[in-house]
């Protein structure tokens, strides 16, 4: 395929007739979520399973909502997207591929692959192709700037324009090297261009070339593009998440490297220009840039030694994050009438103990049952060390001389040696995470001591980091820094690594002592999914100084009390 297309001989062909297929508004889905910015941003995510695979996506004029479409001709909308009818209910004769919505965000056209128009809210109908014969199928669409026409591409590279939508030429006719998968309209209007899957871009009227991978080996074949509303250039996408931009589009991110639950199926742009969302067949949404990094705390300190960096995931703040999609979901599945409960206290007798050392002895440990996805031994921990009361026996050993932690799971001390069923060793000094898919001492996948509630830091009345916690019931999947999934297919079922919070309206001015510190710490860092077990349970090292009346007061906190957060896509392998 040329790469440079631009002004390309094409066929005289403009359609303004066709058979009309607009149709009276019907519910399919309408899911609402408040926008947290105007800037890209996680205004939500189809939840449950879709009856048909997300196609197509267009955001609102103001940045604050988007629209899905199904290849059944179901509607997801989020943000300010208003519900405006779907096809969802019908039977079609062919599926939807396209999603145009009209300049004032009240309404919007779906296009189907044989050309049939369904327009819904303020979008008119202009015509169609629906019982047309095609050479090829209809892929995608486009509105002219007024919102009084449109265009339909065809994977040849056909073009059929309706309305005030006008002919600047097309590929129809013209052999390619692969099919054309989607269009956008240039900023006046007066123009357009079409990409394939291999990137190649065809480009007509005022549409400006400004680069392809038409001649680029890709991972993955493009599938959707998007146009600056306001500006010169374009952006396109892959299955694989990544994406390409080309003239004054800024490349803010892809997902090219990332593990993706469905493959990607469409973009919409910022309309100012400041990033733009990826949707997967699935429903998820991505926003890139995502929401910003949270400001970094004060990382905690053992010995010494920094636990974990202050970027660290761990010792970052949660408190002006946007609330995840799936919360009231995961709420409920945890059990929306639980309270929380400190795992520690009584004298010492509960939660998870630890040891520090100073360059300690190197001990050899056996693994019996997840080696292949253990850090060998020897580790510095010394058969002296504590093991945890209960059947996960866990021990944690913080060498202060290498500033690492060597954790272990179901460990047992043996003349000489430890054996225990899974082990990790942390770099305190660094940010490196498990390998995908690797559990560590802990079921997700992160280091128990970087989420335990230390006496000596309630005591000086702050704790900068996120909490250790549980649930009853853990999603096959995981979020980062997590790296292992968890058990069940529910798909309400909490992930791995998800992170909670308590919510900044709830008040705990009538909290005092160990408890008030607690929870401060997690309405500003929250709280992080580590392990299936009982739900609403935080970790803290056992420790004989915990005052249990002080703790008790956490009991009082109900599950309605807290809400998950969004910090990054949830992946399932």
């Amino acid at each position: 395929m040329a790469m440079n297309s631009d002004r390309a001989r094409t066929r005289s062909i403009a359609v303004v007739c066709g058979a009309a297929l607009t149709i009276a508004a019907i519910a399919h889905t309408n899911i609402r979520v408040t926008p947290a910015s105007a800037d890209p941003a996680i205004l939500g995510s189809v939840t449950n399973p879709v009856a048909a695979p997300i196609v197509a996506m267009a955001a609102t004029p103001s940045g604050a909502g988007y629209w899905l479409a199904g290849a059944d001709g179901g509607i997801f909308t989020f943000g300010d997207a208003g519900f405006l009818g779907s096809a969802g209910s019908l039977t079609l004769t062919a599926p939807v591929v396209g999603l145009a919505a009209t300049p004032t965000g009240r309404g919007y056209w779906l296009v189907a692959s044989d050309g049939g128009i369904f327009s819904y809210g303020d979008a008119r109908f202009y015509g169609s192709m629906g019982g047309t014969k095609l050479n090829r199928p209809i892929v995608g669409m486009a509105s002219t700037k007024s919102g009084s026409g449109y265009w339909l591409v065809a994977s040849d590279g056909g073009i059929f324009s309706f309305g005030d939508a006008v002919f600047f030429g097309s590929m129809g006719g013209i052999r390619l090297n692969q099919p054309v998968v989607g269009m956008a309209a240039s900023h006046s209007g007066n123009g357009y261009w079409m990409v394939a899957s291999d990137g190649g871009i065809f480009s007509f009227g005022d549409a400006v070339f400004y680069g392809s991978t038409g001649a680029l080996r890709l991972n993955k074949p493009i599938t959707s593009m998007a146009a600056l509303t306001a500006g010169k250039g374009y952006w396109f996408v892959a299955t694989d998440g990544g994406v390409f931009s080309f003239g004054d589009a800024h490349f803010f991110g892809s997902l090219g490297s990332s593990y993706l639950p469905a493959p990607i199926a469409a973009m919409a742009p910022a309309p100012d220009g400041s990033g733009y969302w990826l949707t997967g067949a699935s429903g998820q949404v991505y926003p890139i840039p995502g929401p910003p990094p949270p400001p970094p705390g004060n990382s905690p300190t053992i010995g010494g030694c920094p636990v974990f960096p202050a970027d660290n995931p761990w010792n970052t703040r949660v408190d002006a994050l946007a609330v995840h999609p799936n919360s009231a979901a995961w709420i409920t599945n945890m059990g929306a009438s639980g309270h929380l409960h400190p795992d520690f206290g009584g004298q010492g007798a509960y939660g998870i103990p630890f040891i520090t050392t100073n360059n300690g002895p190197k001990v050899p440990i056996q693994f019996v049952a997840y080696g292949n996805e253990s850090d060998p031994g020897p580790y510095s921990m010394p058969l002296t060390a504590p093991v945890e009361a209960g059947s996960d026996a866990h021990v944690l050993s913080i060498d202060t001389a290498e500033c690492k932690l060597y954790e272990l799971y179901a460990a047992a001390k043996h003349p000489g040696y430890w054996t225990a069923d899974s082990g990790a060793v942390w770099d305190l000094r660094s940010n490196a995470t498990r390998p995908r898919g690797w559990t560590s001492a802990d079921a997700a996948g992160l280091p128990i001591f970087a989420g335990l509630v230390k006496y000596d830091e309630v005591a000086t009345g702050r704790i900068d980091h996120a909490v250790r916690f549980t649930v009853n019931q853990t999603q096959r999947s995981f979020i980062a820094p997590a790296s292992h999934l968890g058990a069940s297919s529910n798909v309400n079922a909490v992930p791995m690594g998800a992170r909670f919070r308590l919510k900044a309206s709830y008040d705990i001015s009538g909290l005092t002592g160990e408890s008030r510190v607690i929870a401060q710490a997690l309405k500003d860092y929250g709280m992080i999914n580590a392990d299936q077990g009982s739900s609403w349970y935080i970790t803290g090292a056992a420790d004989t100084r915990w005052n249990d009346n002080d703790l008790n007061q956490l009991k009082s906190l109900p599950a309605s009390a807290f809400e998950a957060v969004y910090t990054g896509p949830t992946y399932t392998s």
